[in-house]
């Protein structure tokens, strides 16, 4: 009887646990996600910003691919296990591996299959199999397979290890400061951790690779059986965006992560419109890591734009305007002696206008390229892009220019223009003063000496009737102001 109440009361219990607990787990979830939403968006606190959605991640980032311009942030630099979006960083090192080759077949040693823990994702490959570079970079952003992940850090750094210093030396050079890598794949380690902000960094490099970009966005690969590897079979994405299960408009790629410790963490690319924004979201539960990336991507195409430094810019521009433009101009050729970058962009939101912005110009004095100086904007310390300043390539041959002296430039806090219609204008304002002034003199000298050239012309009227001294004479009693002494007409001058 006692046993039998005993027997009861286990099943009880056991039934009443196995109904409480998805509920439990349910309601934990909804806890936790209604936290998240209540989480400060930093992006919101800037005045005048468009004021991005609540999402249930902990942490994101939206960033313009291009200029690196943040457009929304939420506990961006709170560092993370990013799981298998680690492999992200494992597939570029590949292929900016000096002398890789797509063809280059990649060998699987023992330590590269075997070291992976039994519940990591992998897809099925033996110690000793060999697959060419192209197939490995499927294997690893199409299945997040693991082992493939080992093996191609073999491939490209000799080892493991030393594989991991690579990866952690280019973050550094991405500008990563939240990142430590200890593996090549991103399974769960406490010395294994980045950021939102970071990994957006390294997304942004990653998408720059147009193969990368297009194995990332592959829903399926078939893998053919070969001497090396002897399996034919096909193997899909896990990402919803590719499966159907959800749709991005304008996907250029995607890269899932999951593990326990880190929940779902997604990495995305979008272009539209001439704009192509990265999105990550980290610590996320199933589905609404896609959901909040279609909202914060249409939150950034929505509320910012791309717009041309040079099309906006007064304070730093030298120009050649007005009727003298470069098309018209009389003497050819009106180049301006500094220029700058015409293809500068800088991400504007639609609340604010490009005079809104706030510019500084640094000095460029260890470039050896023809780079003079730079233009940072920000609104409110907010970076939004950079424009590079050169030297006119038409005035170098005509200049010696030093880049010390280049703190000139610093001193262009007003609008500083070159117009050569006004040089034309000084030109011409002197040449008509010295007519002018010649004009008078002409004027002045013709009335002063008139009764000279009266006189002279009395002098010749005479000389062809009455015989007498030269001209010269004649001339030198009229300027004397004496007059000549009349000489006695001969006898045989007949007056008529």
């Amino acid at each position: 009887m006692k046993r039998n109440f005993f027997k009861k009361a286990l099943f009880t219990i056991t039934f009443v646990s196995i109904l409480l607990s998805p509920a439990t787990s349910y309601a934990s979830e909804v806890s936790y996600m209604e936290q998240n939403l209540q989480m400060p968006v930093k992006s919101n606190s800037v005045d005048n910003w468009p004021v991005g959605p609540a999402v249930n991640c902990y942490s994101a980032v939206l960033m313009d691919a291009d200029t690196g311009v943040i457009l929304y942030e939420k506990n961006a630099h709170e560092t993370m296990y990013p799981a298998s979006t680690t492999k992200l960083m494992t597939s570029l090192l590949a292929m900016e591996k000096d002398g890789a080759n797509l063809n280059d077949m990649v060998e699987f040693s023992y330590d590269a299959v075997m070291s992976i823990p039994r519940d990591a994702s992998n897809m099925g490959i033996d110690p000793g199999e060999k697959m060419t570079l192209e197939e490995c970079l499927y294997g690893i952003l199409v299945v997040s397979a693991n082992e493939v992940a080992n093996a191609v850090a073999e491939y490209v750094s000799g080892d493991i290890d030393s594989f991991v210093k690579l990866m952690n030396e280019r973050a550094k050079e991405l500008g990563c400061t939240d990142t430590h890598f200890n593996n090549a794949h991103g399974y769960t380690d406490p010395n294994h951790y980045t950021s939102a902000y970071d990994l957006a960094l390294m997304a942004r490099a990653f998408f720059k690779n147009e193969l990368l970009s297009k194995i990332c966005r592959t829903p399926t690969y078939h893998w053919y059986a070969t001497e090396y590897q002897p399996d034919d079979f096909i193997l899909g994405s896990t990402n919803y965006f590719f499966r159907g299960t959800k749709s991005c408009d304008g996907l250029v790629g995607s890269k899932t992560g999951y593990t326990d410790e880190s929940r779902n963490t997604l990495v995305s690319c979008a272009e539209r419109n001439g704009m192509k924004l990265i999105c990550v979201v980290m610590k996320e539960e199933t589905p609404y890591q896609y959901d909040d990336t279609n909202l914060l991507f249409d939150y950034g195409f929505s509320n910012f734009e791309k717009v041309r430094v040079y099309d906006y810019e007064t304070k730093f521009i030298v120009t050649d305007e007005s009727f003298f433009h470069s098309d018209s101009d009389v003497f050819g050729d009106s180049r301006p002696i500094f220029t700058m970058d015409n293809s500068s962009m800088v991400i504007l939101p639609k609340t604010l206008t490009f005079n809104d912005l706030n510019s500084t110009l640094s000095i460029d004095n260890e470039s050896d390229s023809d780079k003079v100086a730079t233009v940072t904007y920000d609104y409110k310390g907010v970076y939004l892009g950079k424009a590079d300043i050169f030297f006119s390539k038409s005035a170098e041959t005509e200049f010696a220019f030093d880049k010390s002296n280049a703190s000139d430039l610093e001193e262009q806090k007003k609008p500083t223009y070159i117009y050569i219609n006004n040089i034309i204008y000084v030109v011409l304002g002197i040449f008509g003063a010295i007519s002018l002034f010649t004009l008078i003199k002409r004027l002045f000298r013709n009335v002063h000496f008139a009764e000279r050239r009266k006189a002279s012309r009395r002098w010749h009227k005479r000389k062809r009737h009455v015989p007498g001294p030269s001209y010269k004479a004649y001339k030198k009693e009229v300027r004397s102001g004496r007059p000549r002494k009349k000489k006695k007409r001969s006898s045989s001058y007949i007056d008529i």
